[in-house]
């Protein structure tokens, strides 16, 4: 994925908040995570970190929310995304997609560990920078 960011002017780093509680269960699934307190029987409506497939789900949600945008200006791994853009010009509208689209799956990002429209920064124990490379 690190990989993935070669040949791009300006990236923004995103990290999710609260990453698998931000995914919805299945109606039909919920009474599956049930659970007896002294107050009675409780359910999960989102997906908790405890449950067994929790990361599976949230990473195989990704794909499905970012379809269209995968690989051309989005990565991402688990609840950690980058917005890449070829052309500076161009990172300001890479943003307003994937932002309208966290909007419409009610997905939030941690706003103290995201970086916007920066050159460089590192990301999943990688150094990641762009640099300009002349041809002769």
């Amino acid at each position: 994925m690190v990989d993935a960011t070669t040949g791009h002017e300006v990236l923004s780093f995103m990290d999710g908040s609260s990453g698998y509680n931000q995914i919805r269960m299945a109606p039909k699934d919920e009474e599956f995570t049930a659970f007896h307190t002294l107050k009675g029987i409780y359910y999960y409506k989102v997906i908790s970190f405890g449950l067994k497939n929790a990361g599976v789900t949230y990473q195989c949600a990704m794909p499905k929310i970012f379809d269209d945008m995968l690989y051309k200006n989005v990565e991402c791994y688990v609840d950690d995304l980058v917005v890449k853009s070829r052309k500076r010009e161009d990172h300001l509208r890479d943003l307003c997609m994937v932002f309208d689209r966290l909007r419409r799956y009610q997905l939030e990002m941690h706003p103290l560990k995201c970086a916007f429209g920066i050159t460089s920064s590192k990301f999943l124990g990688f150094i990641v920078r762009h640099r300009d490379i002349e041809l002769n």
